[in-house]
This record gives C-alpha cells, structure tokens and sequence, in this order.
C-alpha cells in the first residue's frame, strides 16, 4: 500500500569527528522517504526553497518518491548546522535557518488523500494534526514523531494528538518528559495511556523498544563499526519501520518486530555516511542481506 510522510526537507551542514560537510540535502522527511522507498510507494508532502538543487530533486525522484507533494516557495531551502561530540551521541546545533519550512502548512494532493499509511514526521502538533483533517478516508496506520520542544512549548497540542494516532516514535529522554516518569519501562507503558496503541523509544547506538498493550519488544542497534555522520538515524528508522509496514498491508505482532529491524537496518546504513549518501545508494539486496546478518546477529 501506499504511505504518506509529511515533513521537512532541508541542506544540512555537519561537523563530527569524521570531518565535515556542507549542504548536504537532508530533512525528515528525505531520510524517511529514502529508506521507506524499498517497499512500496512513498508520497512526499514537504517544502522547498527556489535554491532547491535540481539535483536532488533528481535523487528523490530516480528512486521512485513522489513529488507531487513537494512544494517551492519562493524564499530558500530550510537550513541547519550541528556538531557532533566524540563520542556521536551527544550534538549542539549551531544554527537553524527554517526559512520556507517556518510558513509550511501541509497541503496533501487530492488524490492522495486516502492514503492507508501515514507517517507524520517531526513539527508542531498543530500542523501534523492538520494533515489528518485533510484525509478524505481514515488511515489504518498514523504513526507520528515529536521532540523536547513540542513537549515543552506545545503540550495541549501534541497531548491532542496522541489521542488521534495508533504510534509516536521519540527517544528516551522526551518519553520521560511527557509521562514524568523515569523508569523506561513505566514511561513507556504511561504513554500509552495517552491515546496511541504503540510507542517507539529510540536509544541511540543502544538500540530501540516497542511498548504496546500486548508486548514489549527490544532490538539493539546493528552492530557496524563505520560511523561518520549519525544525523537523520532516526527518520531512517522510522521509514524502514514504517515502509514495511505499508509494504505488508498487515499490522501485526511479528510484522511490527520485522518492521523494527528493518527500521534498525536502514539505520545503520544512513549513519555510514554524511548525509543521504549512503541512503540514497543502497539497493534493495544490499539491504535485505544486511537485514539477514542482523537476523543472526539477534537470534540464538
């Protein structure tokens, strides 16, 4: 089935102890398409700048993204800059220019509007609450992102919208935040109190877990040793995740653990390189053999 991801698209500079590159075509919702792109069609609502490279608009199409979504406004191509600490996990963003992206109000083409699957990636509540109001049929899967800021500033609204959506994907540090509780494990269980039916905590090179009502579930990350750029990890993960979902037109207990790893695998792809480089080069058996090794690497 089809899948709809709604959200930025963006130049990003980065500087980590790998060395350094600038304006390297990033976003949200590019990460997520890039790796989502293996099982099925992606539809692409975001925003762009008229200095959007014609180049990467190529990229996201030549592998079979929709752009029909894809708006340019005049202006310029939302921008961010950010530095890695050594040991990756830890980054300061050092400038953040959201440009068109701070006017962005999702418009989802007509034809698009019954799309099964959803996945509204990072920003106010508010406008991700927006899209789902323009759906002409209810998804059968709304999966959404948030961060600190949305928690602090935009509470009511993104209280609002967990009762709205079947998943929330977030790290361990904002899963506390929203619930107040420290223990993970209660965290994750008092989000679903909130209104969705499954929760993805993200924990870095540590890996991810799946609080849902029935079970509970945990990966760790895949185990590669070339790490030069860990930015758009976790959009990537949650395109795999999501990608295979749509791909399978089911959302079931042992499809949501394949989803996880998948999610996982592309991951670890994205985080080989600086930017959508190595994302944007994989095919589907490279992939797929990775997922296998992963699969031994989990299974005793």
């Amino acid at each position: 089935m089809s899948l709809l991801v709604v959200g930025s698209t963006a130049y990003d500079t980065i500087h980590t102890p790998q060395g350094a590159r600038e304006e390297c075509l990033g976003g949200s919702a590019t990460y997520f398409s890039l790796a989502a792109r293996f099982f099925g069609e992606v539809r692409l609502v975001s925003v762009v700048g008229r200095d959007f490279r014609d180049a990467d608009l190529d990229l996201l199409r030549e592998r079979d993204i929709r752009t029909d979504g894809l708006e340019v406004a005049e202006g310029e191509t939302f921008r961010w800059t950010g530095k890695y600490a050594a040991d990756m996990n830890h980054r300061d963003t050092l400038s953040v220019s959201l440009n068109v992206f701070g006017e962005f109000r999702p418009k989802v083409p007509p034809s698009w509007t019954s799309t099964p699957f959803v996945f509204l990636a990072n920003g106010h509540p508010s406008v991700q609450a927006s899209v789902l109001d323009q759906m002409e049929k209810e998804p059968c899967f709304v999966v959404a992102d948030t961060m600190d800021l949305w928690i602090e500033t935009a509470r009511d609204d993104l209280l609002a919208l967990l009762k709205r959506i079947d998943g929330v994907v977030l790290n361990d540090e904002e899963v506390r935040m929203i619930t107040g509780e420290h223990n993970l494990i209660r965290a994750g269980e008092r989000l679903l109190d909130l209104g969705p039916k499954i929760a993805i905590v993200k924990k870095g090179e540590h890996g991810s877990f799946l609080f849902s009502p029935f079970f509970q579930f945990a990966l760790p990350a895949y185990p590669t040793t070339e790490v030069r750029d860990p930015t758009g990890a976790g959009d990537s993960f949650a395109g795999g995740f999501m990608g295979f979902l749509s791909g399978r037109d089911r959302v079931s207990l042992g499809n949501l653990k394949r989803a996880m790893a998948y999610g996982t695998v592309a991951a670890s792809m994205t985080v080989e390189s600086f930017g959508v480089d190595r994302l944007a080069g994989v095919a589907f058996p490279e992939l797929e053999g990775r997922y296998q090794d992963f699969l031994q690497f989990i299974q005793f």
